[in-house]
């Protein structure tokens, strides 16, 4: 009588059994630039618009049980602003003077620090030989990535003995937290986020879940241990942190290490700072006894070269908060093959263009037939618009052949109808280049109210046009 029931009861259980596994783990999409969940693979993120940015990630559910809003024990209650005492961060300072600079004037005791950049940059270089010099404390430094003997050897090269720094090679991270409660140490430094990985979730390391489960791990327990965590993380093709976007706002810090490997100078950016600001910057110099701060880094991006040589013009520009001084060359030649060239280095490719056009608009430069090359000595990549009138200087300069007094230098906008406008921080501008040296310096016209020009031994000219700046330069 059962018995026609019992293969329909067999395959009842078997579906429960298969619903009740599903219920637990299901296979999700998710963008790595700001977390959007999605079921299925799509080419353009509907969140934030970034194409091929979704990844496959596993997800674990948990059964819905009563509603814990009623059990739930406060341990602290909402506080009017006005009965909130407000005192400063303690800090720690660290061995490099730039590093303590771009993060406010030290470390703060439990923040969460991120450090980028390319590979083979320098970031672990960086970090290392701040840790191996710290005295006051002692630092867990957890390497996913490299061995405990390539370590030493980094720090052997480096010439510190290594202080209080201790080396633990893992990627487990209930296995580092164990670590962590063994050695109790004063810092904390992971190398790198990508390579951890949690027991708890079933992905694979460096995947969405597992970069933002171990980075709000290491987060809580900076906040409550009070202290501070620094993270080194990948970059992506684009240049932007690897993985998803919540882990540059889970952190308190993120700060940019970057360069051309093919140069020595390396630039220290901060890109989101909650204890400082982000218009700091600091410049080092990779050698064999790794990277060395520069304290004066204008005279360094200038060329030695006491020929007269058209094509080159120095131009004064504002990384963060320094002003540096560095120098714009330029080739223009006959377009050999009918087609015109334009290549660029160091600077945007687009406001080139943009200069292009306005010379030969404003001022009858015929440069379409021709190819232009231009390029930031030194390796540097410049975003800001007061280099506009040191690139067309340069870019004149070669093409009627006449070089630019060494002794000269310019800064300005330059705007669509040929005039210069103003820029910021100008009197910062006018002592750099006072102090290195330079007899004459041109500015845009009215850029100068409330500046005592008289104090500075540089002779500044203002221009109000493209046109004045080619006459005064070339006659």
């Amino acid at each position: 009588m059962w018995g026609w029931r019992q293969p329909l009861l067999s395959q009842n259980l078997e579906e429960e059994q298969c619903s009740m596994a599903m219920a637990k783990d299901k296979i999700a999409f998710f963008c790595s630039d700001c977390g959007y969940e999605s079921p299925k693979w799509v080419g353009k993120c509907p969140n934030c618009g970034a194409w091929n940015t979704f990844v496959e990630d596993r997800v674990v559910q948990t059964r819905g049980g009563k509603s814990l809003l009623p059990e739930t024990k406060l341990d602290s209650k909402p506080l009017r602003l006005s009965e909130i005492e407000a005192g400063e961060e303690k800090r720690i300072q660290m061995p490099s003077g730039e590093l303590n600079r771009v993060l406010g004037g030290g470390l703060v005791q439990g923040s969460i620090i991120l450090i980028g950049g390319e590979p083979g940059i320098g970031k672990s270089t960086l970090v290392l030989q701040n840790v191996i010099r710290i005295r006051s404390r002692k630092v867990l430094y957890v390497s996913g990535e490299e061995s405990a003997q390539q370590l030493k050897m980094r720090a052997d090269r480096l010439g510190a003995d290594g202080g209080e720094c201790y080396i633990v090679c893992e990627t487990s991270l209930e296995k580092i937290f164990q670590h962590i409660k063994n050695s109790n140490p004063g810092i904390v430094v992971v190398d790198s986020i990508q390579t951890i990985a949690s027991d708890n979730l079933e992905s694979v390391a460096g995947s969405v879940g597992q970069v933002r489960e171990c980075a709000a791990s290491l987060l809580k327990y900076a906040k409550e241990s009070g202290t501070p965590v620094v993270l080194i993380g990948h970059i992506n093709k684009e240049g932007s942190i690897a993985g998803p976007k919540v882990l540059e706002h889970i952190v308190d810090a993120v700060l940019q290490f970057e360069g051309d490997r093919h140069y020595m100078y390396r630039l220290l950016r901060s890109i989101k700072n909650r204890f400082g600001s982000t218009s700091e910057m600091g410049i080092y110099e990779m050698t064999q006894s790794g990277l060395r701060e520069v304290a004066n880094p204008s005279e360094l991006l200038l060329s030695d070269n006491d020929s007269d040589l058209s094509g080159a013009a120095i131009g004064v520009t504002v990384e963060g908060a320094r002003p540096l001084l560095v120098e714009s060359q330029a080739l223009v030649s006959t377009a050999a093959y009918g087609t015109a060239q334009r290549s660029v280095t160091g600077f945007d490719s687009k406001r080139m263009n943009m200069l292009l056009a306005v010379l030969e608009k404003r001022v009858g430069f015929k440069l379409a037939l021709k190819d232009v090359f231009l390029n930031i000595a030194g390796g540097f990549k410049v975003n800001d618009p007061a280099l506009d009138l040191a690139v067309i200087s340069s870019i004149l300069s070669s093409n009627v052949d006449m070089p630019i007094a060494k002794t000269v230098c310019l800064t300005g906008e330059v705007g669509l109808s040929g005039e210069i406008r103003p820029v910021t921080r100008i009197e910062q501008r006018i002592i750099e280049a006072n102090k290195l040296g330079f007899s004459t310096i041109y500015v845009p016209k009215h850029n100068l109210k409330g500046v005592d020009v008289s104090q500075y031994n540089v002779e500044v000219k203002e221009v109000a046009r493209v046109e004045e700046v080619f006459r005064s330069l070339f006659g």
